[in-house]
């Protein structure tokens, strides 16, 4: 790559840019407010599976401690 080349690189990069920007649009708030639904949705069911799971876990290693305990 020349140095003489650069700028016009960096023009035609920016160019495109700006075209593609064009193209972009933001959701609407229908589409906002369902997929923040599903995610917060989403965030309880695994946050509930995780609690079950640290649940069992911590009494699983509970049992084993006080079976395995030497008096």
């Amino acid at each position: 790559m020349t140095v003489k080349s650069w700028p016009d690189k960096t023009r035609n990069f920016y160019n495109d840019v700006r075209t593609e920007m064009r193209k972009v649009t933001a959701p609407s708030w229908k589409e906002v407010r369902a997929t923040t639904t599903v995610v917060v949705i989403t965030v309880f069911i695994f946050a509930l599976y995780f609690a079950v799971i640290d649940f069992v876990i911590q009494h699983g290693v509970t049992a084993l401690f006080s079976f395995f305990k030497v008096h």
